[in-house]
């Protein structure tokens, strides 16, 4: 079972390296996880810096303080790892990922067929075509 989970690279997040000096940069997420994320960035992020994550296309904002993990070039930019902190925060990024694809699939929906959806019709449509193949946490596929 895959421990991260691909995402549409629309969703923004902003990442900030020193909350005191440096404004938040932002970024395009590129897979996340219970255990942390991924996203491109322009800058070469130094492992082991602590950051702040935030997504704030969300309602109330996803935030988080994060390791850098690794951080590899990619083509002229950087793919960056970051694992979370806080263990409670494994249990807030399972919502964020739904979140995350329910978001896409409302543009996606408006792109392809010109409807558009509040995000409670996105989530009600999303789950019912998507959510049984949503795959489970560690914890949750030994609770099954």
């Amino acid at each position: 079972m895959r421990s991260f989970i691909r995402h549409p690279s629309d969703i923004p997040i902003e990442y900030q390296m020193d909350a005191e000096t440096l404004s938040p940069v932002r970024e395009h997420l590129n897979d996340i996880g219970h255990g942390g994320l991924s996203f491109s960035s322009p800058h070469e992020l130094e492992v082991g810096s602590v950051i702040t994550i935030r997504i704030s296309r969300l309602l109330p904002a996803f935030e988080a303080q994060g390791r850098v993990a690794w951080c590899r070039p990619d083509g002229e930019d950087y793919t960056v790892g970051v694992s979370f902190l806080e263990a409670s925060d494994r249990f807030r990024v399972r919502m964020v990922e739904q979140v995350c694809h329910i978001e896409h699939y409302k543009t996606e929906v408006l792109a392809s067929e010109g409807r558009v959806i509040n995000g409670e019709q996105a989530a009600r449509e999303w789950i019912g075509r998507y959510a049984s193949s949503f795959p489970l946490l560690d914890d949750e596929e030994e609770a099954s």
